[in-house]
């Protein structure tokens, strides 16, 4: 990552990530309809082809592409292969070369590599530059070339598994499951060179050593010494290795539950479930097209791709997913009910928080347009604004607004009768028992539009709703009233509602925090008294700046003696909270009544950033720029960017098996591991999740695809604006 401090005060400035290009990895799938086949072997030549080893002949990869799985079919390019009993696959020179009952052969150099051997069960095949083949049938061991033996032979009390050839030393490495020896290519000696037990499979590195797969982790083998390098590595993301390969120069191993590589810090990217994989148990993995990797799973075959791309180039692919599949009434949707990925498939949802979600995007498009200009970012927040007006139209109570709005129809007094109401507009139906999250988004993004947005018809709308949803919160003595007459569930910054919580309670600091943000807000663009009267009110008589500036460190369970509803409200980290602090925090420290007031939420804000560091999100990290303060973990959001997966749709996921992690006790925050793991390799989520969430397996995998507006679109422009990610560069 390259960063630049701004400006030449290098003490204070903050630093700018320069956006250069990074390669993003994802994943294009194969799956075979028959759960009978086994697959055995994978292979790619020269021109980008591949083919597959399996129980009824070759396959090939057919109309896959991103987000869109393809499948395997039966391989008829070269018809009369069906012929020849295949039973394995490899490739030599970047050539696809097959071994069969009778010989190694090719299709390749006019089809003049026909080698016959003796071994007509033999499934193991490694080749040198010249034509020299090793086979073996597991038990007998031969060396051919053109067709003559010129060695035989066998590992002594073992079974062959796997045989490679090292050109620059001109030796056979050959591994059984409980020994490794070499056979030289110049004299034909057989010597063993490790024991050992449960050896599964072994790959050579360019740096000259062996690494050998176990049943229960790996083992690294100086090819050079003949000497095993230090003890067995079991701190892996899974132990029962049943393939290894050296890919592009990286080191891949494949397991019974997935795939990982080992990284240049020592550590692994891990690749499992349906976002990377057709199945968990790897077979084989090797070289694909253009950089790819071909891992195979007993339920078809993964290619994992690697794209040269920026994060401005990100930020557009994630646009375009939005506006194709996301946008419905104007709403940041999720598309629920698909068929396992099928994008095809499945409807856009409403959501209880469609409020929130859409202010965020609509936040993140903002950002975009005061930064780009762009006529398209533009146009997407007219059109997300007459989403979040008409919020306040549908339904009939004045300055109230609705959750959610759709078309009357049976669902939605079916699927939940006690939140959606009959609209006075015709054909319409909309969602009551709005929450306090919903209104601190929409006071976000309203404040946001009004200062940011060079239109003054969008200014002007947007002062009108931060107005009306504020008259109605002050003249309701700080309640939000639903359509029964009644505070809402969640809607309540009254004092005597407040101030009820015990002083670690998180809502006590929450809500005195999003009140007093709002309340400067209005006032910023109405210029209102009534509005700084009653935050000053708030902060000033009823403990409000006391509430809001209280130390994270404090907050935790309500003591013994506390009502039961504080107890309830505080029985572990709500991380939707998180997600109202930080959006608020926007109205709190840009529109402060005064600087005094400003560096003390200064401080609050980056108190809870302290607090917040460990789950690496790219959104708090960022917000935190906003007070100018030099170290926000800038590279840690960068990091979240970039490892964030193309592929949002809500796959099942699992970590808690990996022997990489380093699990905690169980505390107040529901932090699991010490380090949080990169987003690609846990399951989907929005900031108000928590982002040391391990698994997700529910049944229902590959049914939703999430937004990128709210989750990485919001984050990223907002760096943007504020200036701590830069135009794309080096391109």
């Amino acid at each position: 990552m390259a960063f630049l401090s701004l400006g030449n005060q290098w003490l204070s400035a903050q630093t700018v990530y320069q956006d250069k290009p990074f390669q993003q990895d994802y994943s294009v799938k194969y799956y075979i309809d028959k759960p009978t086949i086994s697959l055995t072997g994978v292979a790619c030549d020269r021109n980008g082809i591949i083919q597959v080893a399996s129980s009824e002949g070759l396959l090939h990869p057919a109309n896959g592409e991103f987000l869109h799985p393809g499948t395997l079919l039966p391989d008829q390019t070269y018809r009369f292969m069906k012929d020849m009993k295949l039973q394995a696959i490899g490739s030599q020179n970047q050539q696809l070369v097959y071994l069969s009952q009778k010989a190694i052969l090719s299709n390749a150099w006019a089809g003049k590599l026909y080698a016959e051997h003796e071994l007509p069960q033999a499934t193991i095949f490694t080749g040198t530059p010249d034509h020299t083949f090793l086979v073996s049938d597991g038990r007998a061991v031969q060396l051919v070339k053109d067709s003559k033996l010129l060695w035989k032979g066998s590992l002594p009390s073992d079974e062959v598994i796997g045989a490679h050839f090292q050109p620059a030393t001109n030796v056979f490495w050959i591994l059984g499951r409980k020994s490794l020896y070499t056979l030289s290519g110049a004299d034909f000696t057989l010597a063993k060179v490790l024991g050992g037990s449960g050896f599964t499979a072994f790959a050579l590195t360019p740096d000259q050593k062996v690494l050998i797969g176990t049943n229960d982790g790996y083992i690294e083998v100086d090819a050079v010494s003949k000497k095993q390098l230090g003890p067995i590595h079991q701190k892996l993301p899974w132990t029962d290795i049943t393939a290894v390969a050296v890919v592009y120069g990286k080191t891949w191993f494949g397991t019974t539950k997935g795939a990982f590589s080992l990284r240049p810090d020592g550590k692994y990217d891990y690749y499992y479930g349906e976002r990377w994989l057709p199945g968990n148990q790897v077979t084989a993995i090797s070289e694909g097209p253009k950089n790819s990797v071909l891992i195979l799973t007993t339920a078809g075959l993964g290619k994992i791709c690697f794209k040269s791309m920026t994060l401005y180039d990100k930020a557009i692919f994630y646009e375009d997913q939005v506006r194709s599949r996301h946008i419905r009434n104007g709403f940041n949707a999720s598309l629920d009910r698909m068929e396992k990925g099928n994008l095809a498939t499945g409807y856009m949802a409403d959501s209880d928080n469609d409020g929130l979600w859409t202010s965020m995007y609509l936040g993140g498009e903002i950002f975009r347009y005061a930064v780009t200009k762009d006529k398209e970012a533009l146009q997407n927040c007219r059109e997300s604004l007459d989403a979040m007006e008409r919020l306040y139209t549908i339904n009939p109570v004045a300055g109230f607004p609705a959750r959610s709005f759709e078309r009357a129809g049976y669902i939605n007094q079916l699927s939940d009768p006690e939140r959606w109401q009959h609209s006075p507009q015709a054909g319409w139906d909309w969602k009551s028992t709005t929450s306090s999250d919903e209104i601190i988004g929409h006071i976000f993004a309203f404040g946001a539009m009004a200062e940011l947005v060079d239109d003054k018809t969008l200014q002007r709308r947007a002062i009108t709703l931060i107005d009306t949803v504020m008259s109605h919160i002050l003249s309701h003595n700080l309640y939000l009233i639903d359509f029964d007459g009644k505070p809402t569930m969640w809607g309540k910054w009254n004092p005597d509602y407040v101030n009820a919580f015990p002083i670690n309670v998180g809502d006590r600091k929450l809500n005195s925090s999003n009140l007093t943000a709002m309340l400067q807000t209005a006032y910023h663009f109405t210029k209102k008294e009534k509005y700084k009267k009653k935050a000053f009110e708030l902060l000033q008589k009823q403990g409000y700046l006391e509430n809001l500036m209280r130390p994270m460190s404090i907050i935790g369970k309500a003591p013994d003696d506390a009502d039961e509803h504080s107890k309830h409200m505080s029985d572990g980290w709500n991380h939707s909270d998180d997600e109202m602090y930080f959006v608020g925090y926007w109205g709190l420290y840009r529109y402060a009544f005064d600087e005094a007031l400003k560096a003390k939420y200064k401080a609050a804000i980056l108190d809870h950033w302290q607090a917040e560091r460990p789950e690496k999100d790219g959104a708090w990290n960022i917000f935190a720029a906003m007070t100018g303060a030099k170290n926000v973990d800038l590279p840690e959001a960068v990091w979240y960017l970039q490892e964030y997966p193309l592929d949002m749709i809500d796959w099942s996921i699992m970590n808690s098996h990996r022997k990489d992690i380093t699990t905690i006790a169980p505390n107040f925050r529901n932090q699991t591991i010490k380090d949080v793991l990169p987003p690609d390799e846990t399951p989907i989520q929005r900031h108000n999740g928590n982002r040391f969430t391990l698994d997700r397996s529910n049944g229902s995998s590959g049914t939703s695809e999430h937004s990128a507006g709210d989750i990485w679109l919001l984050p990223y422009w907002l760096g943007r604006y504020l200036g701590v990610i830069s135009a794309p560069v080096g391109k």
